[in-house]
């Protein structure tokens, strides 16, 4: 077969000739529009070509075939390929190279060496498209009708040779007439690395996906994972194994030779569940068109053989050659995904449930405590722990956020609680809220499942547009119109309307600098969670930095002036849950107005320095009537609070404040006790006088006169200089980083006697505080006869006393006996006779202690 490849190359060049003249002679095809076509053809896998239009007024007549046996390099994105045979068995074909002229111009040689068994086919296909140039001189240049690009393109005969190294030269006519066929394949297959794609994607629903929690349901969302990066997560659907999203959205696509990902999970309030996941190659989907996808789930580590499909339709269209250079592709998706972004997390209005009571509710044991949990989408509050009754009084308010899209089944679950961990569910019930009228109270008393009770509350809808994400050049407050009416909306003469909406707060999230590695690759992928309250905002993703930009600016309604907004900066990573990266804590009222300040971010418990800062620019305008006003009702909880852990470091921590108040208290006292010892004969005649003048002259009023003394006067202190507010160094460092340092210094025993000092301290106090109590409640209950009966006879005296004699002359005859006691008797023993007293009566633990054993019952000593 070798010896025929001469004759079939021979019989090829005579058939190609006669249509290349032809074709160059016919005036239709001109230079410009050959120049236009090479551009449309350009590729990058084949350099030297797009140079060939200076030529083309200098082609020469076509010289001999020469056959080779030189070794053949490929593209940067081709393996090598070297030839199987010799002289003979080498291949010819096709080869563009420069060869440097007298001129100073340069010949194109391309080569593309074809197997022997592929002749036939070529010599069809190149007789065939010979034919269609008689009619339609443009044939060449583009695809066959119907064919897509990966179709014409011919992987494994396409190489691009070296320069150097000999070569078969061809006319640049016959290079020019081949090529029509054999470039658009190549410039196709290659061009399709750099060419971006639009990829539109629209999520209908799930079917029969598996059940993960213990009611027999699950929570499913979804996540959309490309090049190892989660770009779209849906919505979660509440307690559907046949869930609907209907959410659309587009992404722009380079490499069509990658997968995406598409993940299901189960929302919980921990971990979420893996529910199957399943995957789409983009190469295989058809150009403008909708495919209609039916996409089976799976989980290689599950013994499940059915986890339900996924409907999702998809369309890929090949977007403008100029939008794909510079940034502007990676523009456009921030733009989509921070607009959806920005659409899933703003609120439209606000739910205002107050919990009252539970009624006829069932007590399986005396023992626990009950609680109710409402759930709003994602949003869960837990009310107060209440002891086991079957009426028990809540009476405590909060509000949830309800979303354009989200949803508007309000549930409500009443819960038993045995122990730390031990929880059971008693009772459940929904609340359809868009049947509630919007800013009208109702009333609702709901009967939970199986007749297990009643629980009522109250449900307020109210409007909300305080709350607003955009971009640094259409921040709200920036334009004057706008600020203006914020500013009239919270002006003194406007104070007795809207009493809840107590201001607006506006954060301009900048950017950060010098954040935390968080990634291998040395940089991190951080994005901002603002948090207001329950209420929360985020920003979109920079990847990969550590000094991003986000340049946004959020509004949110302020509830109530004393809270504090948190900036939490966190690394996306993936499916994981995002990591760490530091925070700011910011009260409301220490907001300067628009000041540009960067923050050192802290530690997650604000006790120490992270690395890294960020930049925000802070504005908030509030009415201060509202916000007095809300100043003396009940602070508004967080939804869900993590369970307390025990810290030894938080414990110890904790009595050092609490000593620090009794020696601060103790301080005082003996303060008062040196002016009635007289060690200041000027401050006791002082404190002797103001005492008698005050008692002699006092009224009511005087109680809260003498408070607004004592305030004033630790004003002027501080404005003076003389006191600070700095509170003394208190040590908030992270418990395990100080353990750290600690085991450098001290060994296990010491931190064991350390934490025992501690617990020991404790002890003793709570001991004291028990037993004040009780010695209170043993006096009323004749636990010691004679201490009730004297009790009884000293009261019996004090009420005839106080009916026959002002009590100011009582407190007058007192004070004159305190004053006057250390100069009757210089050595006297200062005593508080009520102390003294309660020191006889006996504690709880003293009377289990002195009782006497009655037949076989016993007391235990806890």
């Amino acid at each position: 077969m070798d010896s025929k490849k001469p004759g079939v190359l021979r019989n090829l060049r005579q058939k190609m000739l006669p249509n290349l003249l032809r074709s160059k002679k016919s005036p239709s095809k001109s230079p410009v529009h050959l120049e236009h076509t090479m551009d449309h053809r350009m590729s990058s896998s084949v350099p030297d070509i797009r140079y060939m239009r200076h030529d083309f007024s200098h082609v020469c007549s076509s010289p001999p075939l020469q056959q080779h046996n030189a070794p053949s390099y490929s593209s940067p994105s081709s393996p090598l390929v070297k030839p199987k045979r010799g002289l003979a068995g080498g291949g010819s074909g096709l080869r563009m190279e420069a060869v440097g002229g007298g001129s100073g111009r340069s010949e194109h040689r391309l080569s593309v060496p074809v197997d022997s068994t592929d002749w036939a086919s070529s010599q069809e296909s190149f007789n065939s498209l010979c034919d269609e140039d008689k009619s339609s001189p443009e044939t060449i240049y583009r695809p066959v009708g119907g064919m897509e690009a990966e179709e014409l393109a011919l992987p494994e005969m396409i190489t691009v040779y070296s320069p150097d190294p000999p070569s078969v030269e061809v006319s640049q006519d016959s290079s020019q007439s081949e090529m029509g066929h054999e470039t658009p394949a190549v410039a196709e297959n290659s061009r399709s690395s750099l060419r971006s794609f639009l990829l539109t994607i629209n999520l209908k629903e799930g079917r029969n996906l598996v059940i993960r929690d213990r009611c027999g349901t699950s929570d499913p969302y979804v996540k959309f994972k490309l090049d190892g990066k989660t770009f779209y997560k849906s919505k979660v659907v509440y307690k559907d194994l046949n869930p609907t999203w209907n959410e659309t959205f587009s992404l722009p696509v380079k490499d069509l030779n990658q997968k995406l990902f598409i993940k299901v999970y189960d929302r919980d309030l921990t971990t979420d569940d893996f529910m199957g996941s399943t995957s789409v190659t983009l190469s295989d989907l058809e150009f403008d068109k909708v495919n209609e996808l039916s996409l089976p789930l799976d989980d290689p580590n599950s013994l499940e053989d059915d986890m339900g499909v996924v409907l999702v339709d998809m369309s890929l269209s090949r977007r403008d050659g100029d939008s794909k250079k510079g940034p502007a592709g990676g523009a456009s998706q921030n733009f989509r995904l921070s607009e959806s972004l920005r659409k899933s997390q703003l609120w439209t209005s606000v739910v205002s449930v107050t919990l009252v009571e539970g009624q006829e509710l069932p007590l399986d044991s005396q023992g626990g405590q009950l609680f109710v949990r409402f759930r709003l989408g994602e949003q869960t509050y837990k009310s107060k722990n209440h002891c086991k009754v079957s009426k028990p009084q809540w009476r405590e308010r909060f509000t949830m956020n309800q979303f354009l899209d989200g949803h508007t089944t309000l549930e409500v679950e009443l819960w038993s609680k045995e122990g730390r961990r031990n929880e059971e569910c008693l009772g459940t019930c929904e609340v359809d809220l868009s049947r509630v009228p919007v800013n009208q109270r109702q009333l609702c008393t709901h009967s939970l499942d199986q007749g297990r009770g009643r629980l009522v509350f109250l449900l307020t809808v109210n409007t909300c547009s305080g709350v607003s994400i955009s971009d640094l050049c259409a921040a709200p407050l920036d334009e004057p119109n706008e600020k203006q009416n914020q500013l009239e909306n919270y002006s003194l003469k406007r104070s007795l309307k809207s009493l809840r909406d107590i201001g607006l707060l506006q954060v301009k999230v900048l950017k950060a600098a010098d954040l935390l590695a968080a990634d291998l690759n040395g940089k991190s992928d951080p994005f901002c969670v603002l948090e207001l309250g329950n209420d929360r905002l985020q920003t979109h993703t920079v990847y990969k930095s550590l000094h991003p930009e986000w340049n946004k600016v959020f509004t949110l309604p302020v509830k109530d002036i004393h809270d504090v907004l948190v900036v939490n900066v966190f690394d996306e990573d993936g499916d994981k849950a995002p990591d760490f990266l530091g925070k700011v804590a910011i009260p409301l009222l220490s907001i300067r107005r628009g000041q540009q300040i960067t923050f050192p971010l802290k530690k997650e418990d604000l006790g120490g320095l992270s690395k890294g800062s960020i930049t925000l620019e802070l504005e908030v305008i509030f009415n201060p009537v509202r916000a007095s006003i809300r100043t003396f009702q009940p602070r508004e909880r967080r939804f869900i609070e993590d369970n307390p852990k025990f810290s030894k470091k938080a414990l110890a921590r904790n009595v050092l404040r609490v000593q620090t108040l009794y020696r601060a208290i103790m301080s005082t006292l003996q303060y008062i006790k040196s002016c009635f010892q007289w060690e200041s004969v000027q401050r006791s005649l002082l404190a002797f006088l103001v005492f008698m003048v005050t008692v002699w002259y006092w009224e009511f009023y005087m109680l809260p006169f003498f408070l607004v003394l004592l305030i004033s006067w630790n004003y002027l202190q501080i404005r003076s200089g003389r006191v600070s507010q700095d509170v003394a160094n208190m040590d908030l460092a992270d418990e395990d980083e100080d353990d750290e340092k600690e085991s450098e210094r001290r060994g296990l025993m010491e931190k064991i006697h350390m934490v025992q000092d501690t617990i020991i301290t404790l002890q003793n106090l709570l001991d004291e505080i028990a037993c004040f109590g009780e010695r209170i409640k043993n006096t009323f209950n004749w636990s010691v006869p004679f201490l009730s009966g004297l009790a009884l006879l000293v009261f019996a005296i004090a009420t005839i006393l106080t009916y026959y004699i002002p009590v100011r002359y009582i407190v007058l005859t007192w004070g004159i006996n305190k004053f006057t006691k250390k100069l009757r008797n210089p050595y006297s023993i200062d005593n508080n006779e009520v102390l003294d007293f309660l020191t006889r009566v006996p504690s709880d633990v003293q009377k289990v202690q002195y009782s006497e054993i009655r037949g076989s019952k016993k007391k235990k000593i806890l």
